[in-house]
């Protein structure tokens, strides 16, 4: 009888904020004039958990680059300004692509639809396999050399790799149909096979093969998988160094009974997806936020609690969000030499690729593999799997071996995880943490257009 309780409770709550949707669509102002180097997004709604991160994802999968942010959506409603830029640092004009972002976050689309088709593959025309395990040289390779022996073609797969880590998402077919495999006794196999690759080392972490089912947005999921497996604790022997290490701080905010979370960082591409992804699917609520990332550093406040309405409540509980934070920071920093391959597409080449490279000492610390019609277009990070930085007359070697056209080195930067450097602080909230509680010292600041700060509180 409770559990019957629990459940028209639930079923309850989510028709009330349908209702809540519908009385109150999305409404979307985008303004090119404003500002001389963004085009500014405002995006006012009601407001429900989960809200935030699904309007910085579409804004993250259409590829726009989030220079300033302006987080507010404490009480039933939800007002975000974001100032954003193409990826080369112009404003979007493409009035095509505006009316598009009008529609994904506005009240002329189901927004809930648009999020779930923008950067979410559905799973009806290919089979999407999620593995987890521990790294170790050459795995990459092995994985792909045991589909290609099951006649399975990678179309599209992601890996990450972090703390000795990985976590991989793959869209697979078969190779002679090119349809999605459905048959379970295969499928079974597929997973024991590639279950006993990922168990190779004599390493005690659960490795774990699953055939996902429904809609994937790759990488949250993989955010999700790496957290799975608390990629975020650091061992004795496994601590990066400090200087390179994201700065992430907690503080309680008692008079407003939230908590307040700093980071900076050198900023990189999606930052802000993957910072608010994890506060997100770590249960807490940001109802108030600024973000700057117009310089080389990215600097990102929030004013968070639990989705239970309570800020931290321990030292434990702090010091585990600013663990999972420089995680989250961390995973997608892209360590080693970035080569890029493109050409057309055919099975088995990316086994034969990534074999090469394991035949020639280097391990792949990150991978994004796409298939444009009949075009591969794969992006590798690699490293010298003695740790020694990577020969480039290796890497020449390789190129006359693969192509030299097909496979191009892009920079010759061999670690861009670089620390932010010391500078006097732009925090929203900087230097009022002298005391454990600063609602005192009359805090204003334009936030954003005129309005005083202390006014949204």
């Amino acid at each position: 009888m409770e559990t019957c309780n629990m459940s028209y409770s639930r079923n309850m709550e989510e028709e009330y904020q349908k209702f809540i949707q519908r009385m109150n669509p999305p409404r979307v102002v985008i303004d090119n004039d404003s500002c001389q180097n963004a085009t500014i997004i405002q995006v006012d709604s009601a407001n429900k958990h989960g809200i935030l991160l699904e309007v910085v994802q579409i804004l993250t999968d259409l590829n726009f680059v989030v220079t300033k942010a302006y987080i507010s959506s404490d009480g039933g409603w939800f007002m975000d300004v974001f100032n954003v830029t193409d990826q080369e640092g112009n404003k979007i004009t493409d009035e095509e692509v505006l009316d598009y972002v009008r529609k994904a976050l506005g009240s002329e689309s189901s927004f809930m639809t648009t999020v779930k088709s923008i950067g979410v593959t559905p799973s009806g025309d290919h089979t999407v396999i999620e593995l987890i395990g521990s790294d170790r040289p050459g795995l990459l390779s092995e994985l792909c050399a045991v589909l290609t022996h099951l006649k399975c073609n990678v179309l599209n797969a992601e890996l990450w790799t972090h703390n000795t880590r990985a976590a991989s998402v793959m869209q697979v077919t078969d190779e002679e149909s090119g349809a999605a495999i459905s048959d379970p006794e295969r499928l079974t196999n597929i997973k024991q096979m590639l279950s006993n690759v990922l168990k190779g080392s004599n390493d005690a972490r659960e490795a774990k093969t699953v055939v996902a089912h429904g809609v994937t947005h790759t990488e949250r999921r993989l955010h999700q998988m790496m957290f799975s497996v608390r990629d975020y604790e650091r061992g004795a022997d496994e601590g990066s160094d400090e200087k390179q290490r994201p700065v992430v701080n907690v503080v309680d905010w008692y008079d407003k009974d939230c908590s307040v979370v700093t980071i900076r960082c050198k900023d990189r591409p999606k930052l802000l997806f993957d910072t608010i992804c994890t506060l997100t699917d770590m249960e807490y609520v940001v109802f108030h936020g600024n973000v700057d990332a117009e310089g080389p550093e990215a600097h990102q406040e929030y004013c968070i609690r639990h989705i239970d309405g309570y800020p931290m409540k321990s030292d434990a509980e702090r010091q585990r969000v600013i663990q999972c934070l420089e995680a989250a920071i961390e995973r997608r920093v892209s360590e080693g030499l970035k080569l890029e391959l493109c050409t057309t597409d055919r099975v088995g080449l990316l086994s034969n690729v990534t074999r090469i490279f394991r035949e020639n000492s280097l391990t792949v610390t990150r991978a994004e593999v796409a298939t444009h019609g009949n075009k591969a277009v794969n992006t590798f990070y690699v490293r010298d799997a003695s740790g020694y930085p990577v020969d480039l007359k290796i890497i020449e070697s390789i190129r006359k071996e693969i192509g030299q056209t097909v496979l191009k080195v892009k920079g010759n930067s061999q670690d861009s995880n670089q620390g932010p450097q010391e500078s006097p602080t732009r925090f929203l909230f900087g230097g009022l943490f002298k005391s454990k509680s600063f609602c005192n010292f009359g805090l204003v600041r334009s936030y954003p257009e005129g309005i005083p700060l202390n006014t949204l509180f």
